[in-house]
């Protein structure tokens, strides 16, 4: 038995013609189905990069987009000394709470809670109101850049310090190709062809009653096509930071209907 036949019995043994049983979870845990269905195919959840299944990626099909995976950058401007008078704190997470205060929006139904999502959180190539855009750079690096100039808050001269009131401001920095010598962490390209260009990836499908009743798979994925793929924005940066959580949330997604055209073999 290949695989791909054992993860397609799998699928008809322990998944197909049943809805995700997640009660006991976490109702607020956007997560938990997806958990639910690693489960059923003996999939741990943890923080690995490799591909979950005999080198297949499992990917959980969401409402509207689905994640190539939660990538943090390499490098932030809260953590860099020339900025340490600025972002200052004994802790990483009082650093990067500074940052969120300059860059991202107070959120009124979180009591004011600051994050770097939504309307802040920087797209391909256009500036948005608060002055960010994404951009990719030299050995494919993407960039999340701020310009004072093409901030239009109102108030932004009483929120962005005077040091940073300028152009082409490097916020944040991913590593594309490689991982410069003397840095640490992985670059994009391992990150990417790591989960997606061993066998491949699938996906379990559920109809309009939740019930799972196909499996997809789709063909081994290449950061080249990949980082194209962000530069035409079909993959986008969808940051979900915010104040009093570590975790940087850093999702890089594409819409479900991007997905479903990769799709090439499908089983009932």
């Amino acid at each position: 038995m290949t695989a791909k036949e054992q993860i397609i019995q799998m699928f008809r043994d322990n998944v197909k013609n049943q809805r995700p049983d997640v009660s006991g979870t976490n109702e607020r845990h956007d997560g938990r189905t997806g958990q639910w269905l690693e489960h059923q195919f003996g999939v741990s959840s943890n923080a690995s990069n490799m591909a979950d299944l005999m080198g297949y990626e499992l990917k959980n099909e969401t409402t509207s987009k689905t994640t190539f995976g939660d990538w943090s950058a390499n490098e932030y401007i809260f953590n860099q000394s020339e900025y340490s008078a600025i972002f200052s704190g004994n802790r990483a997470i009082e650093r990067r709470d500074r940052f969120l205060t300059i860059f991202g929006n107070p959120n009124a139904a979180k009591h004011g809670r600051y994050s770097w999502s939504g309307e802040p959180c920087p797209k391909i190539n256009k500036f948005n109101k608060f002055g960010q855009r994404l951009k990719i750079v030299k050995n494919n690096d993407i960039i999340a850049e701020y310009s004072y100039s093409e901030d239009n808050r109102s108030n932004k001269s009483e929120i962005v310090p005077d040091a940073l009131q300028k152009k082409h401001l490097e916020l944040a920095r991913w590593y594309g190709n490689e991982t410069p010598i003397r840095k640490r962490g992985k670059c994009l390209k391992r990150k990417l062809e790591d989960k997606f260009n061993d066998k491949g990836w699938f996906t379990c499908k559920r109809n309009n009653a939740g019930v799972y009743y196909k499996i997809c798979f789709g063909e081994p994925m290449t950061f080249d096509n990949w980082i194209e793929l962000v530069q035409q924005g079909i993959v986008f940066f969808d940051s979900g930071m915010y104040q009093g959580n570590a975790r940087p949330y850093s999702e890089w997604r594409a819409n479900n209907g991007y997905w479903d055209s990769l799709i090439t073999e499908t089983f009932e």
